[in-house]
C-alpha cells in the first residue's frame, strides 16, 4: 500500500538494496543478514478486507517465511503487531497483558486475528528455536507520504478538508484512538531492536486519547477548510476506544512520543497539501 517514489532517494546509496517480493512465498538472500523488519501487511480496513484470505496468508505464511530467514541467518527480527489483537477493548488503557476483544468470525478478522497468530508465531520460534524474535503493537500512526485512499481516519480527513469535501464520521464521533506520528514509531522500532534479552510484546503509541470528532475539527481548523461534517452508520467491530499504556515502552525502551498532535498534523497536511497541488489525484 506504498508508493516507490517514497523510495526514490535512496535508490542511489549503494547500501540500500530493493527487492520486489510477495511474502508468502520463501525468500533467501545469498548476503548476511543481521535484522529484519517485518512490516509487510495493508494496514487499514479497506486494504486488508479487499481480499482478506490474501490478509491472513501475509500475516501467517509471511511470518513463517521471515522466522525461517531469521532463523537460517540466526538474525534478530522484529514484528509490527497491532493494537488490532486487543479488538473492540473491554480493558482501558490497553495494556500488553490484555488478552483482547476480537471477533474472530466478523469483517476486521482476517487481520486482527492474523496478526494474533503472527504473536504465536514468533512466541514459539522464539521458544523453540531460541529465536531473537521481537513484538511491536503499533496504534494508529500517521505521517506524510501517506496513501490518499489510505482507508485510515487521518488521511481520509485531510483529503476531504483540502477539497473542501464532506468529511465523513462513522458513528456519533465519540469514539477514540491515539494517534502515534511515523518518526516516534521508528524510534520505538530501534529502541525494541537494540535492547538485547528484550522481546516484548510493547505497545508503541500516543497515549493522548482523541475523539475521532475532536480530530475533524482539529483538521478542519489547520486546514482552514469549508468542509462539513457527515456522519455514516459505524461500521460492524469498529472499536470503540483506543489507548495505549506505554509503561513497558518507557521502563525497558526508555521511549516515549515526543511529537504531539497538531506538530504531526501540521507535517502531515503540508505534505498533503503539496501533492494534491502537483496533481496527484487524491481518490
Amino acid at each position: 500500500t506504498g508508493q516507490m517514489r517514497n523510495i526514490e532517494p535512496l535508490m542511489s546509496n549503494p547500501n540500500f538494496k530493493f527487492i520486489n517480493h510477495d511474502i508468502i512465498k520463501p525468500l533467501n538472500f545469498e548476503e548476511r543478514i543481521d535484522e529484519i523488519y517485518n512490516l509487510a501487511c495493508p494496514a487499514s480496513p479497506p486494504h486488508y478486507q479487499k481480499d482478506p484470505v490474501f490478509t491472513i496468508n501475509t500475516c501467517y505464511l509471511g511470518m513463517t517465511n521471515m522466522l525461517e530467514l531469521a532463523k537460517k541467518n540466526k538474525c534478530k527480527i522484529l514484528q509490527a503487531s497491532t493494537s488490532e489483537v486487543y479488538g473492540d477493548p473491554l480493558e482501558h488503557p490497553q495494556k500488553e497483558t490484555y488478552w483482547g476483544h476480537v471477533n474472530p468470525i466478523g469483517p476486521r478478522s482476517c487481520y486482527d486475528e492474523g496478526k494474533r497468530v503472527a504473536e504465536t508465531l514468533v512466541l514459539n520460534y522464539r521458544l523453540q528455536h531460541n529465536l531473537r524474535a521481537k513484538i511491536v503493537r503499533i496504534f494508529n500512526t500517521y505521517g506524510p507520504r501517506m496513501l490518499f485512499n489510505d482507508g485510515r481516519v487521518v488521511s481520509n480527513f485531510i483529503v476531504q478538508a483540502l477539497k473542501n469535501d464532506p468529511i465523513t464520521i462513522y458513528g456519533d464521533g465519540s469514539q477514540t484512538r491515539s494517534f502515534c506520528y511515523v518518526d516516534d514509531l521508528i524510534r520505538g522500532f530501534l529502541a525494541c531492536m537494540g535492547k538485547e534479552g528484550f522481546y516484548g510484546p510493547v505497545n508503541l503509541g500516543n497515549p493522548v486519547e482523541t475523539t475521532i470528532l475532536e480530530l475533524a475539527n482539529i483538521i478542519i481548523e489547520m486546514t482552514g477548510s469549508k468542509s462539513k461534517l457527515v456522519k455514516q452508520p459505524l461500521p460492524q467491530d469498529d472499536p470503540t476506544r483506543r489507548n495505549p499504556d506505554i509503561s513497558i515502552a518507557k521502563k525497558e525502551l526508555g521511549w516515549e512520543p515526543k511529537i504531539v498532535l497538531r506538530e504531526g498534523l501540521a507535517k502531515t497536511i503540508a505534505d498533503f497539501d503539496a501533492r494534491l497541488k502537483a496533481g496527484e489525484k487524491a481518490y
